[in-house]
């Protein structure tokens, strides 16, 4: 697995690449120090998966990021930041980065987080979603409606899943994992996946990370 890393500061770039130098399945082609060098070098690497930073100076990490998932969408994008507004991880998001971590996690979380979406998955902290559910826990239900409607595509969608199904799209906008959901329910991991997959099909969605951010915005109607 071939990994670049994006980050203007050198301590940061140098750490990650430390750690993830110690993993015989993942291998460092370089590093980058803003989106536009991100970009010019994911265009001769052709990394697996990118780390990337958000705020540095020139271009920024979604605006490289865009680039890479528009010129280069086999390659996996997870950002890792400090940076913690809702607004930015929404917009985030809504670009199909794959994952999205705090640079204070764990060695072993991060080198998960890598492994989860070079594998296909997706990465959202749950205390990131509990964010944003909080930031839009202070608009009224009638403003987020508003602001947020769902189209009639949407609307058909929604109307379509199952109770079952509502309940654990729901609970993706908490931030759970699979093996937190089946235990709240009752049911198997098995069952829990089944259900994820089948709710986004019918939503018509890319992947959990976008039904989880679906389910934060809608809150109200779910």
């Amino acid at each position: 697995m071939k990994v670049l890393i994006v980050d203007d500061q050198r301590l940061m770039r140098e750490g990650l690449a430390a750690l993830i130098g110690l993993e015989p399945e993942m291998e460092i082609v370089g590093t980058a120090i803003d989106g536009r060098d991100a970009y010019a070098k994911a265009l001769e690497w052709k990394p697996d998966v990118v780390l990337m930073d958000i705020r540095m100076p020139g271009m920024d990490g979604i605006e490289g990021s865009e680039l890479i998932l528009k010129h280069i969408p086999e390659t996996k994008i997870l950002i890792m930041t400090t940076f913690d507004d809702a607004e930015l991880i929404i917009r985030v998001l809504e670009t199909g980065i794959h994952g999205y971590l705090l640079k204070d996690m764990p060695s072993e979380a991060i080198v998960s987080a890598i492994q989860t979406i070079y594998n296909g998955g997706t990465v959202l902290q749950s205390d990131i979603t509990a964010m944003l559910l909080n930031e839009f826990k202070k608009i009224s239900e009638s403003n987020l409606d508003k602001t947020n409607p769902l189209s009639t595509k949407e609307t058909v969608a929604l109307a379509a899943l199952t109770e079952r199904e509502k309940e654990i799209l729901a609970l993706l906008g908490q931030g759970l994992n699979n093996k937190e959901m089946a235990s709240i329910l009752v049911i198997t991991e098995g069952t829990v996946k089944n259900h994820v997959s089948n709710l986004i099909a019918k939503l018509g969605l890319r992947d959990r990370t976008q039904a989880a951010l679906f389910a934060v915005r809608h809150q109200a109607l779910i």
